[in-house]
């Protein structure tokens, strides 16, 4: 069985050797984006790195907490892209449900910088408040929900956005184009893949008020 190895952190990054707890409360604020990440220890046939989609709930410049559809061991590696900062390199240092606790490794020189931006964003999103009835495509509040496969199996998987007539899903497989699955209780086919995941168009399109109790809410 392989053991998951952390690297001797980088002298750049000594501020990290702070407890999680510590740092987590320093400067941290709530903050919703959206993007993808891979795990050292998660690859495709070819050998690559698969990547998923992500989303922040809580940054500060020393750690980040991210709900995802593929949780990491303690202690992996992590690489996350957002596009409104940009690549993120760190370390899974506490699981949490639904997701896990990130330590940046981030150089001093570049957490001053960071933290002007985390502000600055948090600020844009007060600014943004959307409604989200008037959105052709919802992010759901909740993104997580379960798949259920022709074969009757079923796997956690992470809702990026959903409508009336589908959802973008990321999970830890990758379904062939065409197959029939359910995201929640809604029943459709993949009809098309994508860096992150996969896209399902539903069967019957599902009404908008529903959508949250028949997409997010785990199958029974």
């Amino acid at each position: 069985m392989r053991t998951a190895i952390r690297s001797l952190p980088d002298p750049r990054f000594e501020e990290n050797a702070v407890s999680a707890a510590t740092l987590f409360e320093r400067r941290s604020i709530d903050l919703r984006l959206g993007g993808r990440y891979s795990l050292a220890n998660r690859r495709d046939v070819q050998g690559n790195r698969r990547e998923f989609a992500c989303r922040t709930t809580r940054v500060s410049p020393y750690q980040m907490m991210i709900t995802v559809p593929v949780i990491g061991a303690i202690g992996e590696r992590v690489i996350s892209y957002f596009g409104e900062f940009g690549k993120l390199d760190g370390w899974v240092c506490e699981h949490a449900e639904g997701g896990f606790l990130v330590d940046l490794a981030v150089p001093k020189e570049k957490r001053e910088q960071l933290a002007g931006k985390l502000s600055w964003l948090q600020k844009q999103q007060k600014d943004s408040v959307r409604d989200g009835r008037s959105q052709e495509r919802i992010i759901p509040e909740n993104p997580h929900s379960t798949l259920i496969f022709a074969d009757g199996s079923t796997l956690g998987c992470f809702v990026i956005d959903m409508s009336a007539t589908g959802a973008a899903v990321s999970a830890d497989a990758q379904p062939a184009i065409g197959s029939p699955l359910a995201v929640g209780r809604s029943v459709g086919r993949v009809i098309r893949h994508f860096q992150e995941g996969f896209a399902v168009k539903f069967i019957k399109p599902v009404d908008r008020d529903c959508l949250d109790h028949l997409i997010i809410k785990p199958a029974a």
